[in-house]
């Protein structure tokens, strides 16, 4: 299953308010917030209708996970 990480490199302030609603709904919030979504027709519809704001990049699973694991390690440390 593949994953994509997109992240929001532009404000959506002075854009149409679909599109600020659709930086919303990807869980984009402020500036730099990157998020993790499963690569999927309805998740790539929405960053590209946001391209000029957002910045869209694959994820390997197993990368994502053990960056997961990594910081749990140094929480326990």
């Amino acid at each position: 299953m593949e994953h994509v990480k997109i992240t929001l490199i532009k404000s959506p302030i002075g854009y149409a308010k679909n599109q600020k609603l659709t930086v919303r709904s990807l869980g984009l919030r402020k500036m730099n917030d990157s998020v993790i979504h499963v690569k999927n027709d309805a998740i790539m519809g929405m960053a590209n209708t946001v391209r000029h704001l957002v910045k869209v990049e694959a994820v390997e699973f197993e990368e994502r996970l053990s960056e997961n694991l990594s910081s749990r390690e140094e929480e326990i440390e």
